[in-house]
């Protein structure tokens, strides 16, 4: 990953000829890995190919992300958008999918977004703040000026997506700030 917060996250998996068993979070084992904040809520969401969601997030009430696919294949991004920071504006992107199992951390201060590539996907969100609307911050997914390369030319949006602003058009006041 090229923003150096951003963790990609190989879980535990066991398996033998009767299917697997996987271990989805483990408190130690992810603290070690860097991941230090408790999860408060989960979320699960279904999408078919083409549909992008995002980019999002939420300030002050900063949101961190644990996401992986349960079911089908994404394409997951997060873009940097703390106010000062060196990577302000700078995006990193990962293929995700059921069978591989991997896991992305989105830490607070970023947005996140997703594409689904598969024919559906199962997306699932373990957040470290509940979802407050009132503190719902959400950037255009082609702004041109973080340049995404994503993997759909003409993605499917929500009517909320399709109206989003680009960073640049955001009062920097809502948005999240760099701490070092």
């Amino acid at each position: 990953m090229n923003l150096p917060e951003v963790l990609l996250v190989e879980p535990k998996r066991f398996g033998d000829a009767r299917g697997y068993f996987l271990e989805t979070w483990h408190e130690e084992r992810y603290a070690a890995a860097g991941i230090k904040l408790g999860f408060v809520q989960d979320n699960l969401s279904r999408s078919a190919r083409g549909i992008l969601r995002g980019l999002h997030l939420q300030h002050p009430n900063d949101q961190g992300k644990l996401v992986y696919v349960v079911a089908g294949e994404v394409f997951d991004v997060a873009v940097d958008v703390r106010v000062g920071s060196p990577n302000f504006g700078k995006w990193t992107g990962v293929l995700l999918s059921a069978d591989d199992h991997r896991q992305l951390w989105i830490p607070p201060g970023f947005a996140h977004g997703f594409c689904v590539t598969s024919e559906s996907a199962l997306f699932a969100y373990k957040c470290t703040a509940l979802y407050s609307i009132a503190d719902e911050v959400g950037l255009v997914w082609n702004d041109p000026a973080i340049a995404i390369a994503w993997p759909v030319a003409e993605p499917q949006l929500s009517a909320k997506d399709k109206v989003l602003p680009r960073l640049a058009d955001i009062d920097p006041a809502r948005l999240p700030r760099y701490q070092g």
